[in-house]
Formats: C-alpha cells, structure tokens, sequence
C-alpha cells in the first residue's frame, strides 16, 4: 500500500467520522417522527369516530362534538406541520451528509454552504419541535373528564384531595 493510498484511506476514515454526529441526529429525528406520526394517527381516528357518532343541530351533544372536532381539526394541521419541518430538517441534514462526502472526495471547498444548511437544518427542526409542543399543549387543554364521572363529592372519593390542573 502507498503512502498516497494510506493517506486517501485517512481522509475517508475522517471524513466518515465527521458523519455519524449527524447521522445519530438522524435516528433522533426518525423517533421525533415516528411519535408525531403515531400522535396524528390517533388523532385522525378519534376525529373519524366523531364523524360517525355526529348528532343533528338540535341535539344536546352537538356543540360538544363540534368543539372538539374543531380542536381536532387543529391538532390534525399542527401535527402534520410538525411532521413537514422535522421530514424537511432530515432532508437538510442528508443532503449536508451527502456535500461533505462529496467536497472532501472532490477536493471542493463549500464549508460554508455545508455549515448554511446544517444551521438551516437545526432551525427547521427547532420550528417543528416547538410546533409539537403547541400540538400537545392543545392537547393538554382539551382533555376535559367530566364532574360527575370524577366523583369528587363523595367521601369515599378521597374527599381532601385536590389535584392542580394546568
């Protein structure tokens, strides 16, 4: 083996070690993913059981289904945000991965490309974080158990207990 080889073989060996950073963020955003997928999933279906159990205008239950399928209907369009800009920052990332190996291998110098996207890439995930946070904060909010089904005036209910909601 020459030296040139052994030294090509280097800068490969290093140019790969550059990489796995991003690919472990890579996983990371797959299970972000893999939980707003699960989360829309089950929103999509609690808003299709809705859908068939929908009352007529006059009937007592109404509002209540409209008020939830609305909130639904908010959950469903934050979690598919969400899902867009993380998917986009994955994207982003790949395609910094992919520039790094081809600028080392191409003698190329766009450090400062690669560097543009991988910020990009962390401000995309950063949006699509904190639009999943809003997702399950509206989620939080719009989880009501009814009074009478707590049964917080009977003693055997643990009366003195109290329960802070936020």
């Amino acid at each position: 083996m020459s030296v040139q080889s052994t030294a090509d073989v280097a800068d490969i060996a290093h140019t790969i070690q550059l990489a796995v950073a991003p690919v472990f963020l890579l996983t990371g955003i797959g299970g972000i993913l893999n939980v707003l997928a699960n989360r829309l999933g089950r929103v999509v279906d609690r808003a299709r059981v809705l859908e068939a159990r929908f009352t007529a205008a006059d009937d007592p239950q109404h509002a209540l289904q409209v008020w939830e399928l609305r909130g639904l209907d908010r959950r469903i369009i934050l979690a598919n945000r969400a899902i867009f800009l993380c998917t986009s920052a994955a994207a982003l990332i790949c395609l910094v991965v992919a520039g790094l190996f081809v600028a080392d291998l191409a003698g190329l110098g766009f450090a400062r490309t690669m560097a543009a996207g991988f910020i990009l890439a962390m401000l995309l995930l950063i949006c699509g974080l904190a639009v999943f946070l809003v997702e399950v904060r509206l989620a939080a909010r719009t989880i009501r158990i009814r009074d009478e089904l707590l049964e917080r005036d009977t003693p055997e209910s643990g009366a003195g207990l109290t329960f802070r909601r936020n």
